[in-house]
């Protein structure tokens, strides 16, 4: 990585910078620090506007698509970025004062119908309180007259007019009414009570002591009446929401330049963003950053096309980002952002990611759809490079899984042996149509401490990357004793393993590399202590992390375990399948099965082996010497969603 000082005239500034951007090879360093002379533009007002109106396009493009779904394929989703011109910008720059009019318009007709569908509700609402007053022959509001006071209102339970009359009575013998009840269910009575005006407040206290209430909403309009004009308004609410979707939804051809002008304001946020990063005088801007070594010739080639612009290269910090180089077979693997003292671990990764997924995936059959269904996509679709990676991921560990599938005897579990058994009534396994196979059931035993074995190359070789690392950085006490000395033991302890089953000659040598690396380790592993005494009960309990290593190393039987789990789902679905005969009905019935057993067991298997796969990877040896914290290489650059400018992605 090489740090790189651009230095060019004020007036030819657009012009580089959109070089610049096009060519996605600079990282712009971001410095707080302005050099002396200099002085940043403020731009916050112009990246606050551009902003605004990719929010606005985001916006008008979700209500679109809750108005008005867009079709899509089963496989749109994995399709790249359509390619323009260059000189299609400028049409797209254009229009877009056009089109963020029409997505302000969308965004408009969408908050009334938010305030329709706001009204609709409260109607709903005062429909509901009118129900228990639709027997009501006088409006609600209904007032006092010259002589007799009138109370309209509910109890919070059930009365008659009877038990009422007689409830009054009780609680004010004195009390002279007349009453109405014109609702009255389980919770809740809606009455009319009038009394002469004189024992209203009278009247009104004995009324309160039961729970009397007077409606929250009284109306002018006799209720029933009242009910209807709702109603119609209702109905006058639902169709004009109706129309307002209507109107959004004449707006769904204009669907791909929203796109486009999202697009177009957020590269030219991208742009201003960069601009408010250079240090600046009335004639000249300075603009700093990283790029990788083997591009700086293509920047000297970009710069020349800008006649004021100067170039400086010189060797990047402490502060530069990181930028991962990787071949075709690692690349899809790529992740982490290692720290200046890491190593990239993408190799190693990809590696044992492909290896331990088809060792649990296990299918060959599975492995040959994974492998045929991604070549397809790949060539089809033309997907973009993220995607292409994930792809690409999937097509190794395909081919991972066919080896291993063939390896386990597995080709959709028993598929070829069942089926020829249905159809010609013979006896034939898997085993004698692959004599090579391992049987994941018979075999198990065998399977999982080779899978132990997988884990333990897969544990050293982490630790090995944390030697290196320790070695590189003339650590040489660290790199030798905390972890040397530990791989040693480790070996030492799997040697002495294998001496059980291949001889004792094995035993002694095993033992005899573990003891003395666990002397090793008792008496370097405290030499940070302070005294004899504390350095020798450090280097003691040192040897507790033998622990950690062990559950390390039994979590590597999850390779059998899964494999085992995808030949085991195979066979049954295999075997209910041939359940209904060799009769027409029979075989439909067997290749409904067939497919729809297979499709679960391919989606549940290939969902646990990646996951599996990366605990493995992140959790098991990652863990053993990959310390992370990188800041990844961000080129200046068009970063779209929908197009890509041609010759300028990647």
């Amino acid at each position: 990585m090489k740090a790189v000082r651009i230095i060019a005239l004020k007036h030819d500034r657009k012009r580089l910078l959109e070089h610049l951007q096009d060519s996605a090879l600079i990282h712009v360093k971001h410095s707080d620090d302005v050099q002396d002379g200099f002085a940043r533009a403020d731009t916050s007002a112009q990246l606050k506007q551009f902003e605004k109106n990719a929010d606005l396009t985001e916006k008008a493009l979700k209500i679109l698509g809750n108005v008005a779904p867009e079709k899509k394929g089963l496989l749109d989703g994995f399709k790249g970025r359509r390619e323009i011109d260059a000189d299609e910008i400028g049409d797209i720059a254009q229009q877009a004062a056009k089109i963020i009019g029409i997505c302000g318009k969308i965004c408009r007709i969408d908050e009334q119908i938010t305030d329709n569908i706001a009204e609709q509700a409260r109607i709903r609402t005062l429909t509901a309180q009118l129900e228990v007053w639709k027997k009501l022959d006088i409006p609600l509001n209904t007032g006092d007259t010259n002589s007799m006071a009138v109370f309209i209102g509910t109890l919070p339970k059930q009365y008659d007019e009877q038990l009422l009359a007689e409830t009054l009575a009780e609680k004010c013998p004195e009390l002279v009414f007349e009453l109405e009840v014109v609702y009255s269910s389980s919770n809740v009575t809606s009455i009319v009570v009038f009394t002469p005006k004189k024992q209203k407040e009278q009247a009104e206290l004995t009324l309160r002591s039961i729970g009397f209430s007077r409606p929250l909403n009284p109306t002018s309009k006799i209720p029933l009446d009242k009910a209807k004009r709702l109603a119609k308004k209702s109905n006058d609410l639902r169709d004009k929401k109706d129309d307002l979707r209507e109107q959004i939804a004449n707006y769904a051809d204009y669907r791909d330049a929203i796109r486009d002008t999202q697009d177009y304001f957020e590269m030219r946020a991208e742009k201003y963003r960069v601009i408010s990063e250079l240090d600046q005088t009335e004639h000249v801007f300075v603009l700093n950053g990283y790029i990788p070594e083997q591009d700086c010739g293509k920047l000297e080639e970009i710069c020349q096309k800008v006649p004021s612009a100067i170039i400086e290269f010189e060797e990047a910090g402490d502060d530069a980002p990181v930028k991962l180089k990787n071949n075709k077979f690692a690349e899809p693997a790529q992740s982490a952002s290692p720290s200046k003292e890491d190593i990239d671990p993408t190799p190693v990764l990809a590696f044992f990611f492909y290896w331990f997924f088809g060792m649990m995936f296990s299918d060959a059959g599975y492995g040959l759809l994974l492998v045929i269904g991604t070549a397809i996509g790949l060539k089809i679709l033309k997907p973009d490079k993220s995607m292409r990676n994930n792809l690409k991921l999937f097509q190794y560990c395909g081919i991972s899984t066919v080896i291993w599938g063939l390896v386990f005897g597995s080709f959709f579990g028993d598929a070829p042996a069942v089926f020829w058994n249905t159809f010609t009534g013979s006896n034939v396994t898997m085993k004698q149509l692959m004599p090579w196979m391992l049987d994941t059931q018979k075999d198990a035993l065998f399977i999982m401490i080779m899978s132990i074995a997988f884990g333990l190359v897969h544990v050293l070789v982490g630790m090995g990357c944390k030697f290196y690392v320790c070695f590189r950085q003339k650590k040489y006490a660290e790199a030798f004793f905390d972890t040397g000395l530990w791989m040693l033991l480790l070996t030492g302890l799997a040697v002495l393993a294998a001496g059980m089953a291949f001889g004792q000659i094995l035993t002694y040598i095993g033992a005899g590399i573990a003891i003395a690396c666990a002397v090793g380790l008792i008496l370097t592993q405290g030499r940070s202590k302070k005294g004899i005494f504390g350095k020798l009960i450090g280097g003691v309990a040192s040897l507790y992390d033998i622990t950690s290593y062990v559950s390390d190393l039994l979590s590597y039987s999850r390779l059998m375990a899964l494999g085992l789990t995808t030949g085991v789902m195979a066979q049954v679905f295999n075997m209910l399948s041939t359940l209904f005969g060799t009769s027409v009905f029979g075989i439909i019935c067997m290749a409904v099965v067939f497919i729809v057993g297979h499709a679960v067991t391919i989606g549940l298997n290939v969902l646990g082996s990646y996951v599996h796969t990366m605990r493995l990877q992140y959790v098991e040896m990652f863990s053993k010497f990959y310390e992370g914290g990188g800041k990844p290489f961000e080129p200046f650059s068009a970063k779209t969603k929908n197009f890509k400018i041609k010759n300028t992605d990647e």
